[in-house]
């Protein structure tokens, strides 16, 4: 296999936020639960690199956190800021914004990747979306919450929106960082609307 050509640092940056968001989610939620450091940092751990190392897995790339040491710590940094500063500090509907982020930015970010190794576009597709919200979904299984499955929110909804607008912009020829900053910003757009507006999909009831 050709190696892959080094993705901008722009969407570099889209993989780190998206760690940190999601990494600050899982020690929120350990927080809720009032665990132990030891389970804020396994919590952050788990969330914040769920769905990227699936992602790796199913497309042959090395595992992304495995050979640097800045992804861990990032996940370790975000659990001890949750611990220092206590849930209180900060307001559930500023997490849901910074949330918000991270879906978009990682589900942007995962489809690129994926691409970038060769992957078909549907198939990346859903590598993106996977990467947004597999980490979330391991996280509420471990700590017996709803899966964000099963809730009718839009949220995996805004991930795949985010994923397939990026994958047609890029298969369609526009610049990478481009498509990606239309993507994300799509993404993000949806998924504030269900926050500021509670939109949902409808439920099946037959």
């Amino acid at each position: 296999m050709t190696p892959p050509a080094i993705l901008p640092d722009a969407l570099v940056l889209l993989d780190y936020v998206g760690i940190a968001v999601f990494a600050v989610s899982g020690a929120l939620l350990a927080a809720e639960k009032k665990q132990t450091l030891v389970t804020f940092i396994f919590f952050a751990v788990v969330t914040g690199v769920g769905g990227g190392t699936l992602r790796d897995l199913l497309i042959g790339a090395p595992v992304f956190w495995v050979g640097t040491n800045a992804t861990l710590l990032i996940c370790i940094g975000a659990a001890l800021g949750v611990w220092t500063l206590s849930r209180k500090v900060i307001a559930e509907r500023a997490l849901l914004w910074f949330d918000a982020i991270g879906l978009a930015a990682y589900s942007t970010y995962g489809a690129a990747k994926a691409l970038n190794y060769g992957v078909a576009p549907v198939p990346a597709f859903a590598m993106g979306v996977m990467t947004a919200c597999v980490g979330g979904i391991i996280r509420d299984v471990l700590a017996g919450e709803p899966s964000i499955l099963m809730r009718p929110e839009l949220y995996v909804t805004a991930a795949a929106l985010a994923s397939g607008l990026f994958v047609i912009l890029a298969v369609a020829g526009a610049p990478v960082t481009l498509a990606a900053l239309v993507a994300g910003l799509m993404g993000f757009a949806l998924r504030g609307a269900a926050i500021a507006r509670g939109l949902s999909l409808p439920a099946y009831d037959r």
